[in-house]
């Protein structure tokens, strides 16, 4: 819904990222540091400060109450704080409900802060896993609001029963949609995600906010060694997101009228439009090698914001691993090797995946561009397996509209009802539709696990007989014939 009156347009105002690399600190640590800097660069704002919205942590231990630790260390007074649910869209959805609520004059401002501090969970105790620090926060006495998109349904039966539930290797399973779409061997499309990657190292090498500071070529990327050694067809470890980083962002998002009255109007970069869509549990979408509901929330945003993406300047297109970048510029039109480029803060594999909070970072990164060079830019964010998906459109010029809100329901009425019935327990025969052969460290190939359609039209998830594995080691499935049998279904290769 445009904004009925121009005072009331939501702008970010000013944003500040911090980053550790040798103290051991917490996320609430690194998000005051982001928080300061952006109050810094806002001077005099701090007033119209209504509400905190910590985005919620999943890699390092998160308190009951991050946003009120927060909002105690700056000194802020009478702030309504919360913390999101989890999910890499929550950054990108907690700015177009700010804007929504700056626009109904129902907010003056917001505080909207992140962090992960897993390099120094694991310094602290070398024995943790990024994921181990899941539910942390839960047993604590005084926790803050919830607020957010659900997360249930990101998984179903049928991933839960096949054990197949780590993104590094469901996303491999997309990529191979990708590349047969194309043509490609698993050689072939590694070589091509090399050339799309390394134009990432380069920005990351520019942003004092990331984590790796090396430019890699092509082959650096794509070549597998010792040090890039294979992780699940197609991906080496260069092309997966890397979690393992201490770094923290703040976006402060308020009204023009507030921006005005600070006189840091001449700083503001308008918030024009966003839109929000979810998909189902990845056995059940028709398509694993596209996505729905980021093809219609972006329609829903250019028609929206009555732009098209001829117009924008600059992208950031949401990067844990490259199918998930690929299949949005995809669905966007726009080339692999796109001239705007395809990321402003150098992607979660270079940059650092922060948890949910990347596209805090890429948003602050745009910010930057648009006070650097004007234009218009597209901002991505994801949650889950490509599932939640929360666009934003940003510039240095007050949209022609005024702020929209874009309506998605009824895409996502269709695409909810889209679903495909799932076999859980199967005997039979099956087309591959996706799949991928994961590795182990020392190169051996662990488990080769697929998404197959059966005659009658029911989807499956299966991992593959045990003595077959090695025989499936450098192979592309999609496409082939396999005989599927039990509960959960293991599956062998009919076609070798």
């Amino acid at each position: 819904m445009s904004s009925p009156d121009p005072e009331r347009t939501p702008v970010v105002i000013a944003v500040g990222q911090s980053i550790e690399r040798e103290a051991i600190v917490t996320g609430v640590d690194l998000a005051v540091r982001a928080a300061r800097a952006a109050l810094e660069e806002a001077e005099g704002i701090a007033t119209s400060i209504d509400r905190l919205t910590y985005i919620a942590m999943s890699f390092s231990r998160m308190p009951g109450a991050p946003a009120s630790q927060t909002a105690d260390a700056l000194g802020l007074r009478d702030v309504a704080c919360e913390v999101t649910t989890a999910g890499g869209q929550a950054p990108q959805w907690a700015v177009t409900r700010a804007a929504t609520a700056i626009s109904a004059g129902s907010l003056r401002g917001t505080l909207i802060v992140g962090a992960e501090a897993t390099r120094s969970m694991r310094a602290a105790n070398p024995g943790a896993h990024f994921l181990s620090a899941l539910g942390d926060g839960q047993e604590d006495e005084v926790r803050d609001p919830v607020v957010g998109i659900s997360t249930d349904g990101m998984l179903c039966e049928a991933e839960i029963g096949a054990q197949l539930a780590r993104p590094a290797e469901i996303y491999p399973l997309y990529e191979s949609v990708v590349a047969h779409t194309a043509g490609r061997s698993p050689t072939e499309h590694r070589e091509h995600l090399g050339a799309l990657l390394a134009p990432f190292t380069e920005v990351a090498a520019a942003n004092p906010f990331a984590w790796f500071h090396d430019v890699r070529s092509a082959a650096d990327i794509a070549r597998p060694s010792a040090e890039n050694r294979l992780t699940a067809e197609p991906y080496t470890k260069r092309m997966n997101s890397f979690p393992n980083v201490d770094v923290g962002s703040a976006l402060l998002v308020c009204s023009l009228a507030a921006a005005r009255a600070a006189g840091l109007e001449d700083q503001s970069i308008f918030v024009w439009a966003g839109a929000t869509n979810g998909d189902t549990a990845p056995t059940t979408r028709p398509e694993l090698g596209a996505s729905r509901p980021f093809r219609a929330a972006t329609k829903a945003l250019f028609e929206a914001a009555g732009v098209g993406v001829d117009d924008v300047s600059h992208f950031d297109l949401y990067s844990a691993f490259p199918s998930s970048v690929q299949i949005a510029a995809n669905e966007l039109g726009i080339a692999h090797d796109d001239a705007r480029g395809l990321t402003a803060a150098g992607g979660m594999p270079f940059f650092g995946g922060p948890g949910n909070n990347y596209p805090s970072h890429a948003i602050a990164s745009l910010v930057l561009k648009l006070r650097e060079e004007g234009g218009l830019a597209f901002a991505h964010a994801n949650g889950g397996f490509l599932t939640k998906h929360s666009v934003g459109l940003y510039a240095t010029a007050p949209p022609p509209r005024g702020f929209a809100a874009a309506d998605t329901s009824a895409a996502q009425a269709e695409i909810d009802a889209a679903a495909l019935p799932l076999a859980l327990e199967a005997d039979g025969d099956a087309r591959v539709e996706a799949g991928t052969v994961v590795y182990d460290r020392d190169g051996s190939v662990s488990s080769a696990p697929v998404i197959a359609t059966l005659s009658d039209g029911r989807r499956a998830a299966a991992q593959a007989e045990p003595s077959q594995l090695e025989e499936l080691a450098g192979q592309s499935l999609v496409g082939r014939t396999i005989r599927l049998q039990g509960k959960p279904p293991i599956y062998t290769l009919l076609d070798h």
